[in-house]
């Protein structure tokens, strides 16, 4: 039986083997820190063959900053860390598929890059803004082995993961630069094909994170620069011009994605009438051409009209909206019409902008087939009696062709880049609510309103998928999430993280504290300002927080080792870690969604995890009898995992996976 890592993907060697596929010859052996040889590149060799020409010494477009290739690697580099459950802090443990994180993000990031890879629809972030005096992480890109042993997380000597990356600070652009790279280089990993990121920022950083994105996600998954009025009124003694929007920067990670429109206004529809009492309904007149006439001159052709006999054109450099067979027959629900060759060169050359001899000679008009008087009496009843054709000549007949476009067609109202704050929200109704949500106390300096959430939810999701917010502060996204499930019946999933950051409010000690009571009231306040239709709504969550291996440290040196370390090592799993520690560690480890549903079952003396019916099962117990191992290949799991130290010899190992092959052949089966 193989045995669990407990190690997030080493992605560089995984990087190093592809690369190594397309050109051996760029591989070679290099020594690493830590002394050990392993494979590597040959950046020189690798650049030479990706290049016609000599590279070196030649100057080239690129965006860089002192630390950006230490932020490269460290968002490549594994880790040992693991996340722990904390149900005393969670809220419907047992049917809840909404998770809160409490730890550092990088971290979480890469504990969480096999299970949710490929799996999240949207990520928002609201991440510092680098203002002078915005608290950023401290990243440390590179420990000793002391320093790990000393430091469960990444920490000053105050104990303090954050600092305050002021402008006297001789690395202020290249900190923040390097804190989001690595960020926003696993976050992409974690997008579904049709996922999307939205980040909130300020003038401060936005070009840089411009850059950024474009080299992460790539310049042609730019979406939009979104202008974000953040704030109803400006004060009377702001200098220079003042800022009344931020930014939200937006990136797909495919170049295909599109948003999806907005609900109609009031105003909008109001411009459409039904004047002739059309039975398809509302309707208004619009222009029957498009541009680019030279580009499209099989479609610049005369249309004789009905009433006053002339020859219509499309306006100059224009052409109509349909081609010659389409519109005749459009033209032919006013009286018969046909095609006929008028050899009209000098008029369709003078809309195309083009010679004579340049224009299309095949192109004919579309004419009166009938009688002009009998054509016009047809033409001039429908206009008194209606309703009108979709194509009609305005001003009863003596003006220029134009075209029904429907309401009931029209469907929703397309997504700009300017988000006024009377649909989004501002700043100051955010803290107000929040406030409110509070019991009159302010909690939280700086929150974004739940409705700019909600506006970024509706354009990119449907009513399902998962949601990420690893920014999360006063947890504005989960509010929103809930908000928007109870709107339209949808069971979208929240993921929000969150460092413990040490909060500025007396009642609550920190960010994490404030973030989940913030989403406990909100679950509360909208299942009771909807008492019907939210049944189901699932305003729980699964609390989890960023801790070291569930297994102990076995790096001895020979002359450490006595008699009691001996006995220590019979078990290689830390004494103070439960079942669920572990059930999540493997699900992390074995790149299984950690929302899922899980059930356990008693059996002779020993405790069985079910996940997802099957996803994965698990028996942590010290010794597990033959009769739990049948009782769990029975139930055919896709994988199944137990503790090493359950089996008394390898013979007992070898009934186990003898036992699985008869009974459930397809279980994988791992041991820890």
């Amino acid at each position: 039986m193989d045995k669990m890592k407990f190690e997030t993907p080493d992605m560089v060697a995984g990087n190093i083997e592809k690369i190594g596929a397309l050109f051996p010859s760029a591989i070679t052996e290099m020594q690493g820190e830590d002394g050990q040889i392993r494979k590597g590149i040959n950046f020189k060799v690798l650049k030479q063959l990706l290049s016609r020409d000599v590279l070196d010494g030649n100057e080239c477009y690129e965006f860089t900053w002192v630390g950006k290739n230490a932020a490269k690697a460290e968002a490549a580099r594994p880790i040992t860390k693991t996340l722990r459950p904390v149900k005393e802090d969670s809220r419907d443990w047992d049917t809840t598929q909404n998770l809160y994180i409490e730890g550092d993000n990088l971290e979480v990031l890469k504990i969480l890059q096999e299970s949710y890879l490929g799996k999240v629809k949207m990520i928002y972030i609201d991440p510092p803004y680098n203002t002078g005096h915005d608290f950023i992480y401290r990243d440390k890109f590179q420990r000793s082995q002391q320093e790990e042993n000393e430091q469960m997380g990444m920490y000053d000597e105050d104990e303090k993961q954050m600092f305050e990356n002021t402008e006297s600070n001789g690395r202020f652009h290249s900190d923040w630069c390097s804190m989001m790279y690595s960020r926003l280089a696993l976050a992409r990993n974690l997008l579904t094909d049709d996922g999307v990121i939205f980040i909130s920022i300020d003038d401060n950083e936005c070009a840089n994170l411009l850059n950024i994105c474009g080299e992460i996600f790539g310049e042609s998954n730019f979406v939009a620069n979104i202008s974000w009025q953040r704030t109803y009124s400006m004060r009377n003694d702001a200098k220079g011009i003042p800022a009344e929007v931020e930014h939200i920067l937006v990136y797909s990670r495919s170049v295909d994605w599109q948003p999806r429109k907005l609900e109609r206004t009031e105003s909008m529809d109001s411009k459409y009438k039904n004047p002739d009492n059309d039975p398809k309904g509302d309707w208004r007149n619009i222009v029957a051409s498009a541009p680019d006439s030279i580009a499209h001159q099989g479609m610049v052709y005369a249309i004789q009209n009905p009433i006053t006999g002339e020859l219509n054109y499309p306006p100059q450099g224009r052409h109509w909206s349909l081609g010659q067979e389409q519109m005749l027959e459009a033209m032919c629900k006013w009286c018969e019409y046909e095609l006929k060759d008028i050899k009209d060169y000098e008029a369709r050359a003078q809309v195309c902008n083009v010679s004579v001899d340049d224009v299309r000679k095949d192109v004919m008009a579309i004419v009166l087939k009938e009688d002009p008087i009998r054509a016009r009496q047809k033409a001039t009843e429908i206009y008194q009696k209606g309703p009108l054709p979709e194509f009609f000549f305005s001003r009863n007949g003596t003006g220029a062709l134009s075209r029904k476009a429907y309401l009931q067609q029209m469907g929703g109202r397309p997504v700009t880049n300017l988000w006024p704050y009377s649909e989004t929200g501002h700043t100051d109704e955010a803290s107000r609510l929040l406030k409110v949500m509070f019991d009159g106390v302010a909690v939280f300096d700086t929150p974004k309103p739940a409705r700019l959430i909600e506006r970024i939810l509706t354009i990119s999701t449907d009513k399902d998928g998962i949601i990420m917010d690893f920014f999360s502060g006063s947890a504005t996204t989960a509010h929103a999430v809930m908000s928007k499930n109870a709107q339209d019946g949808g069971h979208r999933k929240f993921i929000l993280v969150q460092v413990p950051e040490e909060s500025a409010s007396p009642q609550y000690k920190t960010l994490c504290d404030i973030g989940k009571e913030r989403i406990r009231r909100a679950g509360d306040k909208i299942k009771e300002d909807n008492p019907l239709g939210t049944q189901d709504l699932d305003i729980g969550f699964r609390v989890f927080r960023v801790d070291s291996s569930n297994m102990k440290d076995v790096y001895y040196q020979p002359e450490e080792l006595d008699q009691q370390s001996i006995f220590n090592l019979v078990s290689n799993i830390k004494d103070d870690r439960t079942d669920m520690d572990l059930l999540y560690a493997c699900l992390l480890d074995w790149g299984v969604e950690i929302h899922l549903p899980h059930t356990s079952t008693d059996l002779d003396g020993c405790t069985v995890h079910n996940v997802d019916n099957g996803a994965l099962m698990a028996c942590f117990s010290p010794n597990v009898p033959r009769s739990v191992v049948e009782y769990m290949a029975k139930q055919q799991p896709l994988r199944a995992v137990f503790r090493d130290s359950a089996f008394a010899s390898d013979d007992a190992k070898i009934n186990v996976t003898e036992i699985f092959k008869n009974l459930s052949p397809d279980t994988k089966v791992k041991v820890i």
